[in-house]
């Protein structure tokens, strides 16, 4: 009998030995190992992972080279204390998911396929935009400031951790209450995730170009900042002027009205979302000078 034919008859074992059972545990274990390293991503615990894998390769190093000291360290001492270090160092971000549980329903739970279809998507992306748009109006003739941030592919987690959590849905008179001038909140940031408010008062990074007109503000800054750090789409809204711009790869654009801004949203954050991640590579960000 050839090697092959040998490879295929093992295969074929495996294969009629599967069970029901064996096929819904694997798809469990899947989908933990997926929210696990959906946690990691969008928290510092990513550094923190890298830390241990590294770890672990040192150790596997250590076996395959058969260094007795190095073993008897690890073994005594690394692999001993090694979960509950991991608990230690990730108590925090295990602390969040347990929060997260206790405050959704079994409707809020979307388990695997049970996720928003795209129409449903566009359809809350087009609430949350006119939501912005009419509230922008609103705090421009009100001559109040704001800085509402749409997060889209680069995860702004910690941005977030420096506001306050709100997690409500978008409309013209929450927003107005979040940037109303004698509001706790309405010096920092709004960031929107998932047509949700997710955090509000954050405060962002600003930007260090230097050709940056010195017009701008602190709100026009940063809003310039997490753009060029992200590929986030900014909002602000004068409150000394009442203009109301965009800041999108590093670049401002200003002087929108509301229904300009409405138009040049859904362009941004509806069409552009259908190009591809090849599409994307052609067109890099770029950093340089604000347009007015």
């Amino acid at each position: 009998m050839t090697p092959i034919m040998e490879i295929w008859l093992q295969f074929r074992e495996i294969l009629l030995g599967i069970r029901l059972n064996d096929v819904l545990d694997i798809l469990v274990v899947s989908y933990l190992i997926y929210k696990v390293v959906e946690l990691v991503r969008s928290t510092r615990a990513i550094q923190l992972f890298k830390g241990v894998f590294v770890i672990l390769l040192i150790y596997i190093v250590v076996r395959l080279t058969k260094m007795e000291m190095m073993q008897m360290f690890f073994d005594s001492i690394v692999l001993q204390v090694g979960v509950f270090a991991i608990i230690v160092i990730f108590q925090q971000e295990i602390r969040r998911i347990i929060e997260q549980l206790g405050r959704s329903s079994i409707k809020d739970i979307k388990l695997l396929g049970m996720v928003e279809s795209e129409e449903e998507q566009r359809k809350n992306a087009r609430k949350t935009i006119r939501a912005v748009a009419e509230a922008c109006q609103l705090l421009r003739n009100m001559k109040m400031g704001a800085l509402m941030v749409f997060e889209r592919k680069d995860n702004l987690s910690e941005v977030m951790r420096s506001g306050t959590i709100v997690d409500g849905t978008p409309t013209m008179e929450l927003i107005g209450n979040i940037f109303f001038n004698k509001a706790p909140l309405h010096d920092g940031a709004m960031i929107i995730r998932d047509n949700k408010i997710h955090a509000a008062g954050c405060i962002l990074p600003l930007t260090q170009n230097i050709h940056i007109s010195s017009e701008l503000g602190t709100r026009h800054r940063a809003a310039i900042g997490v753009s060029e750090a992200s590929d986030a789409v900014v909002v602000v809204v004068s409150e000394e002027t009442g203009n109301i711009s965009i800041a999108r790869n590093g670049r401002l654009t200003r002087n929108y009205t509301k229904d300009t801004l409405l138009t040049a949203l859904e362009g941004m954050l509806l069409e552009e979302n259908r190009t591809n991640d090849t599409q994307r590579k052609l067109f890099p960000r770029k950093k340089g000078k604000q347009h007015e």
